[in-house]
């Protein structure tokens, strides 16, 4: 701490002793700042570098009738870490339908990959796809984040506190070789979204995303990873579709108005980029500025085909992807089975709009905790509700599947169908009769059930 004088100190100096002082003071702010701005030792935590292991010997995906649609990404729990019980439990919840699974390769359970310079430490990723290879998993891989050496940070450390930060522009080639080296020791993996919702990637100075420079990294990225394999699929932006209560924007509805400035980046990257195999987003039915769902959590859920449509258009037909998409607040106080009707008709929105992948954020907690949304117990492996929906989904309305139109004689009863199957959603918190598709059928509150119809 620096002293300062006191109530009774002196008064002013005469002038040249104020300006040595003012000198001093002003060496030492300057000091003091170059100081902070530089890495140091004692930020984040020391990597041990492990020797270089060999690649895991992974097998091809399974061969599925049709591209499963969707999925789930693992997240910071999951269960290669959570014990044999569990793990045998959750490996065969997601292997009975073989979905697509996604994992990050820095953050969300996975570990700094390359904590300096060509120091690689594939360890935690490796048991992240070896678990999910034996789950019968089509996977899937995002490129996010960035080691701290890469961000400012020192080699060698790794900041957990940082782990959103860009990678800053003078390490773009560093960072798209980074990605080789994930697709070259993974090569069952062929699918690969860039960032993640663009984090890193906001302009204080203008108040938006500067999606410039997010697209220049994708570009470095795309590049490389084609370079390697020109089978790879790569898309991006993978940007949050945040929307408000109101406000100027050409993309809004009865559930709110997407903020303008997103759908400018978007359309910044769908003209700048080098290209793409897809188009990556993710969002919440909730708005943000009021953490409300309007007019009601199910009415909210057409933001989800209203953003499809208006990506679909905009990018020429490119194969859509949520990452992410929630369907709660925080605050909400749901039943599981109020929370999965509502999960269940979100993907009725997907399905309808013609999106091509959608990613289910697994929120996992350690064991004992409270888990809702999630789709085992924690420590046990026990199936929750949303387990056996994206099942359902996965198995019975995978991509290129043709949907069939069935009505409802009560529009609280929401339904989906195709040729063998179809499933039916109580929206109320009553019980409610309906006659759909010729058969009448009672449902009790937020009730699912899935229905024969005896074709094929």
């Amino acid at each position: 701490m620096i002293p300062t004088p006191g109530r009774h100190a002196r008064g002013r100096p005469s002038w040249p002793v104020a300006l040595g002082v003012a000198a001093v003071a002003l060496g030492l702010v300057v000091a003091i700042m170059m100081y902070a701005g530089r890495p140091t030792e004692s930020r984040g935590v020391a990597m041990n570098i492990a020797p270089t292991q060999p690649a895991p010997s992974l097998p091809p995906p399974p061969v599925t009738d049709g591209w499963p649609r969707w999925g789930v990404t693992h997240t910071q729990f999951s269960a290669a870490e959570e014990g044999h019980q569990a793990e045998t439990a959750a490996r065969y919840l997601l292997s009975r339908v073989p979905m697509l699974q996604n994992q990050h390769i820095m953050g969300w359970g996975a570990d700094n990959p390359e904590p300096a310079p060509g120091k690689y430490d594939f360890g935690t990723l490796d048991r992240r796809l070896t678990f999910m290879a034996s789950a019968q998993g089509q996977p899937v891989i995002t490129l996010c984040c960035a080691p701290d050496w890469m961000k400012g940070g020192v080699e060698g450390r790794t900041d957990w506190d940082r782990n959103t930060v860009a990678p800053h522009e003078e390490f773009f080639d560093d960072y798209a070789r980074l990605a080789v080296a994930v697709a070259e020791r993974y090569p069952t993996v062929k699918h690969f979204m860039v960032w993640n919702e663009f984090k890193g990637f906001w302009n204080n100075a203008t108040n938006s995303w500067d999606a410039a420079a997010y697209t220049r990294l994708y570009n470095t990225v795309y590049d490389a990873l084609k370079a390697v394999d020109k089978d790879i699929k790569v898309g991006g932006p993978y940007i949050p579709i945040d929307s408000n209560e109101s406000g100027e924007s050409e993309l809004k509805g009865e559930w709110g108005a997407v903020d303008q400035r997103t759908l400018d980046a978007i359309e910044y990257w769908i003209e700048n980029k080098r290209g793409a195999d897809f188009i990556v987003v993710d969002g919440h039915s909730a708005t943000k500025d009021t953490a409300a769902i309007i007019p009601d959590e199910f009415s909210a859920l057409k933001k989800f085909s209203a953003v499809t449509t208006w990506l679909r258009e905009k990018s020429g037909d490119l194969p859509v992807w949520w990452a992410e998409w929630y369907v709660a607040p925080e605050s909400a106080d749901w039943t599981e089975q109020h929370r999965t009707a509502v999960q269940a008709v979100a993907m009725m929105e997907f399905a309808t709009s013609g999106v091509t992948t959608a990613l289910y954020w697994d929120p996992q907690q350690p064991e004992g905790a409270e888990c809702p949304g999630c789709l085992w117990r924690p420590g046990e492996g026990g199936e929750l509700p949303m387990a056996g929906l994206l099942s359902g989904f996965t198995r019975w309305f995978h991509g290129g599947i043709a949907l069939e139109e069935v009505t409802s004689s009560d529009p609280r009863v929401r339904v989906l169908a195709q040729a063998e199957q179809m499933v039916v959603v109580n929206t109320a918190s009553t019980p409610v009769t309906a006659t759909v598709d010729g058969t009448s059928i009672r449902l009790s509150p937020y009730e699912i059930k899935w229905e024969d119809r005896g074709a094929g």
